[in-house]
Order: C-alpha cells, then structure tokens, then sequence
C-alpha cells in the first residue's frame, strides 16, 4: 500500500497564461500594430492640447502595449475566457 502523496500529472501541465493561443501570423500583427500604437500615442502625448486628449492618447498607449504584450506571449486572456482556438492550433486526439 503506497502512501505517496507526490506530484501527479497535474503539476506536468501549463498554466492556462502559458497555452499559446495565437497564431504566429496574428502574434507579428499584434506585435507590429502594438509597438506602432505606442509611438503614435507617445508622439500625440507630446503635442495634446486638452485633458481629452492625454486621456485618449493615454488609451492609446495602453491598447498598443495590450496588443504588444499579447503578441510577444501568444496568449490572448480574452480567447480563453471565450474558448477560442484557432484551427491551426487544435490537437486532434
């Protein structure tokens, strides 16, 4: 009678955050659009004339780093939680 409370399979698994769920052609996308988005909100940070402004280009800037962000990791949080998955990502079982 084996008493062994050890690791089972479930420590083997990734994290859900870990699973990619991106495409690689959507993961440059998302990386290209992000990283330009940041910029472009930086850019018209600079020269923002009213608080409606800096508070778009402020949204901006959180956008583009979203999308950067979820490029470079491959992870869409938002995929997930819909229990999205692109057909070129399925495991046939």
């Amino acid at each position: 009678m084996s008493n062994s409370a050890g690791p089972g399979p479930a420590v083997l698994d990734r994290p859900a955050w870990r699973t990619v769920n991106i495409t690689p052609v959507e993961r440059s996308g998302r990386i290209a659009v992000g990283l330009a988005a940041v910029v472009a909100g930086i850019v018209l940070l600079a020269g923002a004339g009213s608080v409606l402004a800096v508070v778009l280009e402020v949204l901006l800037v959180g956008a583009g780093l979203d999308l950067a962000v979820t490029g470079a990791l491959g992870h869409c949080p938002l995929y997930a939680k819909l229990g999205y998955q692109p057909k070129s990502l399925r495991r046939t079982r």
